[in-house]
Parts: structure tokens; C-alpha cells; sequence
């Protein structure tokens, strides 16, 4: 009787490996969003140091949103070719070269081009997580999503809290510097994330290489359903990167410090955190159908708030915060929810953060442009109150238990 093999490697259980996987779905969540969120607290840094105008620096803020548009499209077809597994893992890598590119000391290219290096890498994995959940964890969705996305917030509002403080920094005799921050707060983790990821699907990813779906998604570029996740997806992502990158900047004009209002940025991103966490109680019951719609009510609350009394900044970022947090879940929901199998739920993804980065990369832009055309904040502002009222009509239609690619 042959005995067994001494170099076969017992298999994990069905356990270990979901334990193993969601792991590194945290993981990956965690590196998201800190290379993008740090920007916004260093804006009056950079452009001190480099002599960028406040367009230019709000032009820089946006080109991870039109990366994502131009890049998102590509990821379902690179997921068929090569798999979900090895595209997300040389997606996080190329974030980590972006993020070392964009600190390079020196010209100020360097910096333009390590953003849209970071941009193309996030775009693919902002992607490809939705139809990861979909398949890993189908029947925990909306949980799944949540801590996901609150991960993604979390590290977010860490990265901004933290981003000027590290900044300031002495090494030697002079301070770190707006490069350096940068690239701790958006690589720190980044090789934890790579190495998760790799180890969940050492054994695994050949089965995952090839998808047997049938090829054929083109028409998701014409179904209405599609179409109402995009620009809930786009509405959602343009009110919250517009607050990101100029929330700072909002506070210090009102006469708070430049660290102060890093934690300004911080304690909303921290509340967006809260709102990824509380949407799977809100898609429950009678409220799952009108809980897109609903949602934005508490950010048109937040930026009147702003509008009538700013020194309450705080008060009035936190419940933007809450909107922001449990929009995003909800696009990621929906992205999921409306698409009858993984590979729909991957061009769904894909094709609804192509055009919903197109909108979203308008906006910190459009914010900044109006800021520096009138030397307030009133019409920036009311251009934020205009896309919550877009996002709460688009909401009541995107709320419909529908699904994409299915005639009606």
C-alpha cells in the first residue's frame, strides 16, 4: 500500500479559506482610499511649495476620479482573461508604484504621474470587489459590503487625520514634507495587503483564472437599470470627493489651523465610516426600497448647515459624513444586488464607475473653480445641495428591485 505523500499540503477547510479571503478583503479595503484622502489636508502645502493655483490643485484631486473612469471599463475584461485573483494582485502593485512615484522629490511631474498610476490601480479594484463579494460571500452581501466599505472610509479618515501631523515631522533639521507624508500614509500597508492577498489565493487562483460565464455583457451599456446605478455611483462619489479634497481648506478659512482641519477631514470621513456600518439596518423591511432616495436627506441638512453657520463645521461634516459613508455602500450594494450572477455583477461595476467617475471627476474641480471665481463658498456649496437633490431622484428609481440585462 503506497504511503502517502510527505510534501502534499493539507487543504484549509471551507472555514479557514472564507476566513482567509475576507481577510484579505479587509486588507485591500484599507489601502483604497489613504493614498487619495491625504491629498486634501496637504493642498495649501503643495501649492506653497509648488506654485500650483487652487484650479490646478483641484484638477490634481480629480485625476484618480477620471483615471477611474477611463480604466474602469478594462477590469472585467482583464478579470475573464487572466482571473479576478491575478489582476487584483498586479492592481495592488501598481498602487504601490504610484504612490512611490508620486513622492519622488523633485519635478512636478512626478507628482501628476504617480496620482494617475494610483488612479489606474485603484480603478481596477474598485471594480472587482463588488463581483468578488457576489461570488465569495452571496448570501452576506450587504454585511460583506459594509465592512468593506467601512474599512475603505476608516483608513480614509486615518490617512487625513494623520497626513499633516507626519508632514511636520522633523528629520534632521527641516520637516518631512508634504512627499513624505504622502507616501507613509498611502504605502504603509499596502505590502500587508499584497501579501494577504496572494497567500488567500495561493492555492485557489488557477480555479478562478478562467470564468465560464457567457461573453456578451455589451448591452449593459444601454440598460436603464445600469444606468440609474451610474449615476447614483457618480452623484454620491462627486458630493463626497468634493468634500475630501476641500472640507480643509473650508475650515482654515473660518480660522482653524491647518492640523485642525486635517481633523476636520478626518471626523468625516470617520462619520462616512459610521454610515457604511448602520445601511445594512437601514435594507430592511419596507425601507430597502426607498433607502437610496432617503440617504441624501441628511447631507442637504449638513451642507445648509454649512451655508448658515460654518463655525458648527464639525456638527454639519458629520452628518455629510453619514450620507457620504452609506451612499458609497449603497452604489456597491446595488452594483451586487442588481445583477443576477457575479460576471453581470463585474460589468455592471465596471460600466456604472466608468460613467460614475466621469461625473465625480467634475466635481471637486467645478467646487474649486466657483470657490476661486468668488472668493466664498456660498455658490461652491449650493453646487453640493444640487447634486444631493440629483442623487435623491436618481435614488427613488435606483431603490426598484430591478435587475440588468433582463427585458421588463
Amino acid at each position: 500500500m503506497a504511503s502517502p505523500s510527505r510534501t502534499a499540503r493539507p487543504r484549509p477547510s471551507r472555514g479557514a479559506s472564507v476566513a482567509m479571503l475576507l481577510a484579505a478583503v479587509c486588507l485591500v479595503a484599507a489601502n483604497m482610499r489613504p493614498a487619495i484622502t491625504g491629498l486634501g489636508p496637504l493642498l495649501d502645502q503643495i501649492g506653497a511649495d509648488t506654485g500650483m493655483s487652487l484650479t490646478a490643485l483641484g484638477a490634481l484631486a480629480a485625476v484618480p476620479l477620471v483615471a477611474w473612469a477611463l480604466f474602469s471599463p478594462l477590469a472585467h475584461e482583464l478579470s475573464r482573461r487572466f482571473g479576478q485573483p491575478r489582476v487584483l494582485l498586479w492592481s495592488l502593485l501598481v498602487l504601490l508604484a504610484g504612490t512611490l512615484v508620486r513622492s519622488i522629490p523633485g519635478p512636478v511631474a512626478s507628482l501628476w504621474i504617480g496620482t494617475a498610476i494610483i488612479g489606474i490601480g485603484i480603478a481596477i479594484i474598485n471594480v472587482l470587489m463588488p463581483a468578488v463579494v457576489k461570488r465569495e460571500f452571496s448570501r452576506h452581501i450587504p454585511a460583506v459590503t459594509a465592512i468593506y466599505t467601512a474599512l475603505l472610509a476608516g483608513m480614509g479618515a486615518v490617512s487625513s487625520g494623520v497626513v499633516v501631523p507626519i508632514s511636520h515631522i522633523e528629520i534632521g533639521d527641516d520637516p518631512a514634507g508634504w512627499r513624505f507624508a504622502l507616501l507613509v500614509t498611502g504605502a504603509a500597508l499596502l505590502p500587508f495587503a499584497i501579501a494577504a492577498w496572494w497567500w488567500a489565493h495561493r492555492g485557489a487562483a488557477r480555479a478562478h483564472d478562467r470564468s465560464a460565464a457567457p461573453r456578451g455583457r455589451t448591452g449593459i451599456w444601454t440598460d436603464p437599470v445600469a444606468w440609474q446605478v451610474a449615476v447614483y455611483m457618480g452623484l454620491q462619489a462627486s458630493m463626497f470627493y468634493m468634500f475630501v479634497t476641500w472640507l480643509a481648506p473650508l475650515s482654515m478659512s473660518i480660522g482653524r489651523s491647518e492640523v485642525v482641519a486635517g481633523v476636520d477631514v478626518m471626523v468625516y470621513q470617520l462619520f462616512s465610516l459610521a454610515g457604511c456600518l448602520l445601511l445594512p439596518l437601514v435594507l430592511r423591511g419596507g425601507l430597502e426600497r426607498w433607502a437610496p432616495a432617503l440617504i441624501p436627506s441628511l447631507a442637504i441638512v449638513g451642507v445648509a448647515g454649512l451655508l448658515l453657520a460654518p463655525d458648527a463645521v464639525l456638527v454639519w461634516a458629520s452628518l455629510i459624513g453619514l450620507t457620504g459613508g452609506a451612499t458609497l455602500a449603497m452604489s456597491l450594494t446595488l452594483m451586487a444586488q442588481r445583477a443576477r450572477d457575479h460576471d453581470t455583477s463585474a460589468a455592471l461595476s465596471g460600466m456604472s464607475q466608468s460613467v460614475g467617475y466621469v461625473i465625480a471627476a467634475v466635481g471637486p474641480v467645478a467646487f474649486g473653480g466657483l470657490h476661486s471665481l468668488t472668493g466664498g463658498w456660498a455658490a461652491s456649496l449650493s453646487l453640493v445641495l444640487a447634486v444631493l437633490a440629483g442623487l435623491t431622484v436618481v435614488g427613488v428609481f435606483a431603490g426598484r428591485d430591478r435587475f440588468v440585462l433582463e427585458r421588463r
